[in-house]
């Protein structure tokens, strides 16, 4: 069995680095095939414009130019503008041996050419004499590329044209027996699981070109980009939901629909995974639909945009697109409202708060390895992925809004691709799956992994080190505050604010008790407790290890009158969802401080054994905690 389960696993591990990939081949270039949908689009015989003089330009475009784009692509992802142009050249000779758009034959043949030439490379790399390496390096990508070229010429073309021919005559069988709806069993599911590119990019986008050129129209390029399936899943979170999951649906439609990010919606599925038959019954019904009238897209709407479909859709197909999209959105969300209804329905608040602590970790607090820039240094950020499109785009773009908004114009981020990222980069946000791609893009970096883009802590954790050397020099000289008789020196954390043996009440009724705490301890005002309630209900502040965190969200930090913490035991436990918490740290941080005595909280608790944090769960000495908290 588990066998079966690791052989699963990697059987999984490998169809999403291979999607992986030929997204970071086809995205950059997605100019490229817009540029052709729109001219073909508005110059072919049945198209707005029809004009034969320049529906001329189109031709050389889908034969040559994507292809060679492609291959580009390929090879550079694999060794560079080297491998690029090794790529190019190889892609050339599968070109010339075709008389159809070779995507296929260029997305073989540029890693191919990239592969060869950086072996090449590595098995000189000691031999060449001194003075001429330009021109080994000339000749040898010019005689390697050129083997590959008639290669690729005499033998890859004829085997990709029969594979070719072979794949389209069963999809084309599958469509005339009125089959094609079935596509969306392994396409919805598969695009939960980021193993859409590798159908999307792989299959259905050069098929659907193949199709356009002959017919003017496909609908291969909208069964995986017809953002209705998701849609249908986000608006019965909204009509039925609750708490978090029901809140957030507003600003991920927005996103999904006109923004064309589908893994917005991801996590919803996930938290519900039986909302899979509801995104497998749109998609079923949105192609049965289009089928029924006819619909298609002049070329690949990328990102999954309804603008970016509306901009593909090519004349007299607007209204059968428009009815995929609205019958996909209104059968999925009426599969998923059934199961959202009926969840929310029979869910007892912990279930409820499990379904959130699920979703938490879906947005993961960012996984950190060795952040060293401190404020002073930090300038440059980049958020990078295979392509440097899509959701490292929309990520960078929220941490630069929030970064301005905190004063900080002078840290520029951007987004870039994975082999592309700038040298001058400091910190490099990526996805933990490529993580180790990222590293050895950019060593000179520092580099934070997520498994999500734009939900993560990642904001948080660059505050905290931009603050960091103002925190830590607070916290080693003592915070000073005016009293009767002058200044005295006084602590993040008072042996006096730390409560021992509590007795176990709800989560709301602790995180109250710790608000209390501070409020009588002098450090925030009243309204301060409702904001800590406040965030908790929108993300959990249990952080592991059987230690919560609860503090205030933005809107309350005006009631902060400085920066301290308490301490707060319950040796039966408080449930957090599944999770129990011993011990209530509540933080409030002025001048953004709290980021820091976070970061410093949770390394302090990282060094602890299991030995350790039960001590701390059951003293009753109250120093054992004041020597563990008092300087974090």
């Amino acid at each position: 069995m588990s066998n079966n389960k690791s052989s699963k696993h990697g059987f999984q591990e490998v169809m999403q680095k291979f999607g992986r990939f030929l997204s970071g081949m086809v995205l950059p270039n997605i100019g490229a095939f817009i540029a052709w949908g729109l001219l073909t689009a508005l110059f072919i015989p049945t198209g707005w414009l029809p004009n034969e003089y320049l529906a001329q330009v189109g031709g050389p475009m889908s034969k040559w130019l994507i292809p060679l784009l492609l291959g580009y692509s390929g090879g550079a992802a694999v060794y560079g503008h080297r491998g690029g142009v090794l790529g190019a050249i190889a892609t050339s000779g599968v070109i010339a041996g075709a008389d159809i758009p070779m995507f296929l034959g260029a997305m073989i043949m540029g890693p191919l050419g990239g592969f060869v030439i950086k072996k090449f490379d590595k098995a000189i790399e000691d031999q060449i004499p001194t003075g001429f390496e330009m021109l080994v390096n000339n000749f040898s990508a010019g005689i390697i590329g050129g083997i590959l070229a008639v290669l690729a010429f005499v033998g890859v073309g004829p085997v990709v044209l029969a594979a070719n021919g072979v794949l389209r005559a069963g999809v084309e069988g599958i469509v005339a027996v009125g089959l094609l709806p079935l596509a969306s069993i392994i396409i919805e599911p598969a695009k939960i699981l980021f193993l859409n590119n590798a159908i999307n990019h792989g299959v259905l986008s050069p098929l659907g070109i193949q199709q356009a050129e002959e017919f003017g129209k496909s609908m291969f390029f909208l069964l995986e980009a017809n953002p209705g399936p998701g849609l249908g899943v986000l608006l019965a979170y909204w009509f039925f939901g609750k708490g978090m999951a029901k809140d957030s649906t507003p600003g991920a439609i927005i996103i999904h629909v006109l923004g064309g990010i589908h893994e917005i919606y991801f996590p919803y599925v996930l938290m519900k995974p039986v909302l899979l038959l509801a995104v497998i019954a749109g998609g079923m019904a949105g192609v049965a639909t289009l089928q029924f009238l006819g619909g298609g897209l002049i070329a690949p709407a990328s990102p999954g945009s309804i603008l970016a479909v509306l901009a593909m859709t090519p004349k007299g197909a607007f209204l059968a697109n428009i009815a995929d999209f609205l019958v996909a959105t209104t059968v999925s969300c009426a599969v998923a409202s059934v199961f959202v209804k009926a969840s929310a329905s029979e869910e007892s608040d912990d279930s409820l708060e499990e379904a959130k602590a699920g979703m938490a970790a879906l947005k993961n607090r960012g996984l950190v390895t060795e952040v060293k820039v401190s404020g002073a240094e930090l300038r440059t950020i980049v958020y990078a992925c295979d392509a440097g499109m899509g959701s490292s785009a929309l990520g960078a773009a929220s941490l630069r809004k929030k970064l301005r908004k905190a004063g900080y114009d002078n840290i520029s981020v951007t987004n870039a691709a994975i082999g592309s990222i700038p040298k001058d980069a400091q910190l490099v946000v990526t996805h933990e799956k490529l993580a180790q791609r990222a590293v050895e893009d950019s060593p000179q970096a520092e580099h934070i992994f997520v498994r999500n883009f734009t939900q993560n802590d990642v904001f948080e954790q660059v505050m905290a080190r931009l603050t960091e050397k103002k925190a830590q020099s607070a916290v080693s000289a003592g915070v000073m505050v005016a009293g009767q008789h002058g200044a005295k020196e006084r602590h993040i954390l008072d042996m006096t604010n730390i409560q021992l043996g509590l007795t176990s009440v709800t989560k709301e009724e602790a995180i109250r008790q710790a608000g209390e705490a501070l409020a009588a301890a002098g450090y925030v005002d009243e309204p301060y407790i409702e904001g800590m309630l406040n965030r908790e209900k929108d993300i959990s502040t249990y952080v592991g290890r059987g230690i919560a965190i609860p503090h205030g969200e933005n809107s309350v930090k005006d009631s902060i009158r400085e920066s301290g913490i308490v301490v707060l035991q319950y040796p039966q436990g408080i449930k957090f969802g599944k999770d129990t918490a011993y011990l209530l740290v509540g933080i409030a941080g002025k001048d953004n401080d709290h980021l820091s005595i976070l970061a410093n909280i949770a390394a302090t608790l990282d060094e602890c054994s299991e030995a350790e944090l039960d001590t701390l769960y059951h003293t009753k000495d109250p120093k054992v905690l004041y020597e563990r908290f008092a300087l974090a």
